[in-house]
């Protein structure tokens, strides 16, 4: 017999999110299962230095304060939760979940997963965690866990692990637990898929979006929603967004199975109901992704507001000063953002902004001593010297890597309610050499030839052969040069007239979103047309991409296409240096390398745009 569609919601985008949204999703409307994503790789620093102030620590104490209320709302409404906020030690907050019910009388069975903590093996490591898949929530589940607590998984499995349970999926339903993947996929970072750091954010009211919520099929179908009444919207374009957020590729790797986003087919299904199918999956990879954090040093900052004239030679004067005092830090980075503007009606708008940031082994070369430096030229420097914000001590920054293990040397276990212990086993290498076969069937016997593995997609095709000559931009994004796409010619071989162009941000006809990997960044593109699309993959080329975004030149850049979703996605390797928590970047998460993307000037053919009076969704 078929079940019903499974309704799963999201409670929690990242370790910080809104407090109430928990409740909101548990009194909104009528749920299954309920998770919340704790997780990313600043976090994982950021337990792992509680947990060296405190052993018992290490995992997301809101999470705990969340379930004060929501623990017995959750079992009034028959809702199982599942969430990764045990990071780091997943055994003391099932512990803590417990003491909680017993607290507040409410009658849950808690169960947790671990065995992703492979700090043992990394040599100096703050943290090092192996990227787990579902099933070990599966398993927790078929227990009878009401409260099911991870520590390192992949955000996704917190879907695709219910799912398994709710309809008894097997390892091998590779379609299936693909489309579960990628209905995880767009609800982990909770209102991002509800218009939350949406390009064309105008068109909603996003003051403050809901939760979303899915509802997922036995045949691994979805329909992506959110609770009636709540603020946002989901649209193809909101889901197509968070699709396209920090993923690599157009195979969708994981521990489950690897999802090809390149068969994703999106369509309207009524308000605020967006349905997901035709995903196609793959067996998943022989290793597991290890995210593992260090503590890399030291860092300060000081930001000088240069105010009004000669902005370049006060910004010279400050770095000559500081020049001799800098001579033995490891690392010190001047940026100056030309914020100010000419003839400007208020002092803030008249001010640029030079940022210094250090960093060194030893906080004592880039402590004190050096911010009392730089304040001491206070009287001495130029005209009108004062600095955003007091200096303050130096802080210990951290640094993100990521490796791989084999599946089989990871002891995935999940923790019934019971505190049985039941290990997960590793999924055969489908690349391994199969066994000889046997000369004949012996006696008596009988042969069985497991079923086939489904067949790999074909890769994507290549990029158009005939790449348009990248534009010449001065520093504002304008200038002459090549006309974009051949003078607004429609795309090479087809034969179509040039039509005319008009300078515009790319933004006027494509959204973006774009996030952090590590030092990595990825940058999705997408356009809100065919024929915009058709436009769209043949003149955002590599070359064009770094044209428009001159920080990325230098740099390996790769372009996947995506055409179901009119879609291109960028990954800029090292862009970001050792991730987020070095500061490498004034944007140091990648988060509006898209909306920098969006905001360059192409010649753009009018009959794309659209009418100066409107921005649809």
């Amino acid at each position: 017999m078929s079940r019903r569609p499974l309704r799963i919601g999201n409670a929690s985008g990242f370790y910080g999110d809104r407090f109430s949204a928990l409740h909101e999703m548990l009194t909104g409307g009528p749920l299954d299962v309920l998770t919340g994503d704790y997780l990313a790789e600043l976090t994982m620093l950021i337990l792992g230095r509680d947990r060296l102030k405190n052993p018992d620590l290490g995992y997301a104490k809101t999470f705990l304060r969340q379930l004060e209320e929501g623990l017995g709302l959750a079992h009034e409404r028959g809702v199982r939760i599942v969430t990764n906020a045990g990071g780091l030690h997943p055994a003391g907050l099932a512990d803590a979940v417990r003491a909680l019910a017993a607290e507040v009388g409410v009658p849950v069975s808690v169960a947790h997963v671990e065995g992703d903590d492979l700090t043992s093996r990394e040599g100096g490591a703050l943290t090092a965690n192996a990227y787990l898949g579902g099933a070990g929530i599966t398993a927790c589940l078929r227990a009878g866990a009401d409260v099911v607590v991870t520590g390192r998984v992949t955000d996704a499995a917190l879907v695709s692990g219910p799912a398994a349970w709710w309809f008894d999926w097997a390892p091998e339903d590779h379609d299936r637990l693909a489309g579960a993947v990628v209905a995880g996929h767009v609800l982990e970072c909770g209102t991002q898929a509800t218009g939350g750091n949406y390009s064309f954010f105008t068109a909603h009211d996003v003051r403050r979006p809901g939760f979303p919520l899915a509802e997922i099929s036995e045949d691994g179908s979805a329909v992506i929603t959110k609770h009636p009444g709540t603020g946002g919207a989901v649209t193809t374009g909101t889901v197509t967004a968070q699709l396209l957020y920090e993923t690599q590729g157009v195979r969708y790797l994981g521990p489950d199975v690897t999802a090809r986003l390149d068969t994703v087919r999106l369509a309207d299904d009524g308000a605020d109901r967006v349905r997901i199918t035709g995903v196609r999956g793959e067996h998943p990879p022989a290793t597991l992704k290890v995210g593992v954090t260090r503590i890399g040093g030291w860092r300060n900052e000081v930001v000088f507001v240069l105010t009004g004239l000669d902005i370049e030679a006060k910004a010279g004067l400050v770095r000559s000063q500081l020049a001799e005092t800098l001579e033995g830090v490891a690392d010190a980075a001047w940026t100056l953002a030309r914020t100010d503007h000419a003839d400007a009606d208020t002092e803030e708008t008249a001010s640029a902004l030079l940022r210094l940031v250090v960093r060194d082994p030893s906080p004592d070369r880039v402590g004190r001593a050096l911010t009392s430096t730089a304040i001491e030229l206070a009287l001495g420097s130029y005209p009108g010297f004062h600095v955003a914000a007091p200096p303050g001590p130096a802080q210990p920054y951290g640094v993100f890597a990521s490796s791989s293990v084999p599946v089989a040397e990871v002891p995935h276990t999940a923790v019934l309610p019971d505190g049985t212990r039941v290990p997960i086993p590793a999924r055969p290498d489908p690349t391994a050499a199969p066994p000889p076969e046997p000369d004949g069937p012996s006696a008596g016997s009988a042969v069985c030839t497991p079923p086939a593995e489904p067949p790999a997609l074909p890769d994507p095709p290549p990029e158009p052969p005939v790449t348009p000559a990248p534009p010449v931009l001065d520093a504002r994004g304008s200038g002459g040069g090549p006309p974009e796409g051949g003078g607004g010619a429609a795309p090479a071989g087809s034969g179509a007239e040039p039509r005319e162009t008009v300078r515009a941000p790319l933004g006027a006809l494509a959204g973006a979103r774009s996030g952090d990997k590590g030092g990595d960044a990825n940058v999705g593109v997408w356009a809100r047309s065919g024929p915009a699309w058709d436009w769209l993959r043949a003149t955002l080329t590599v070359d064009r991409f770094q044209a428009l975004l001159p920080e990325t030149r230098g740099l390996t850049v790769q372009r996947h296409e995506l055409p179901n979703l009119h879609a291109l996605n960028f990954t800029v390797t090292g862009i970001l240096g050792d991730g987020v928590a070095s500061g490498h970047r004034f944007d140091p998460q990648a988060k509006a390398l898209g909306e920098w993307l969006r905001a360059r000037h192409l010649d753009i053919p009018v009959h794309l745009l659209p009418p100066p009076e409107g921005t649809g969704p």
